[in-house]
């Protein structure tokens, strides 16, 4: 019975995520990071091309977070451990914080998010099930071969990102920092090694990914 009314609450709580996450609902926990602009959010201080490009860049990263939440989401369904269910749960706060800055800075920018996020969530969820069901220690190797994939992919963003958006930067650069944490945390609690074909089609899903959302 108790087994049975945890697994209703979970269901309803990852119901609960998925709605919240798809009508641009989340709350952040910590303060949005700004640059040297912060007088400036609204991207006012931007030509019409560099707006144009830090709105794509930013949907591109906001895509991103609603995958988060949805494979940490399912990971946690699927944890073996509570001690796992517990380290997804905290990385997924962090997650969520940057949500709801990527939401945030996307108005500032008079941008949208992916017109796809449904889709993007429905097929991260069911990745996510997946590799918690193959053992906490796959899941774990999991979530750090892709933080350190995102940690890579929000690297390059900082190089194509116009200079003077610093309040994008200072949001993505928060959260490279708080995706390479993840990977470490799981890491150190016993994550096993990814098989390299495994990392080169999570590889190929994320460029079809970024390369859709950039647009749509």
């Amino acid at each position: 019975m108790l087994t049975r009314m945890w697994t209703q609450d979970a269901l309803l709580e990852s119901l609960d995520l998925a709605l919240r996450t798809l009508t641009q609902s989340a709350h952040a926990g910590r303060p949005m990071p700004r640059g040297p602009a912060a007088a400036t959010p609204r991207g006012d201080e931007l030509s019409a091309q560099d707006r144009r490009l830090s709105g794509a860049l930013m949907r591109v990263n906001h895509v991103g977070e609603v995958c988060a939440q949805a494979l940490y989401a399912a990971q946690a369904l699927t944890a073996r451990t509570d001690e796992v269910r517990v380290r997804m749960r905290e990385a997924a706060r962090d997650e969520t914080d940057h949500l709801a800055w990527c939401e945030r800075r996307l108005t500032e920018l008079g941008d949208r998010p992916s017109l796809l996020n449904p889709l993007w969530y429905a097929g991260a969820f069911a990745i996510g099930l997946a590799a918690g069901r193959a053992g906490d220690a796959r899941s774990l190797g999991f979530l750090v071969e892709t933080e350190r994939q995102v940690e890579q992919h929000l690297a390059s963003h900082l190089d194509r990102l116009p200079a003077a958006d610093t309040a994008s930067r200072a949001v993505v650069e928060q959260m490279k920092l708080d995706e390479a944490r993840h990977a470490d945390m799981a890491e150190r609690a016993g994550a096993a090694v990814m098989p390299r074909p495994v990392a080169w089609m999570m590889r190929a899903a994320a460029r079809v990914m970024t390369g859709t959302a950039h647009a749509i």
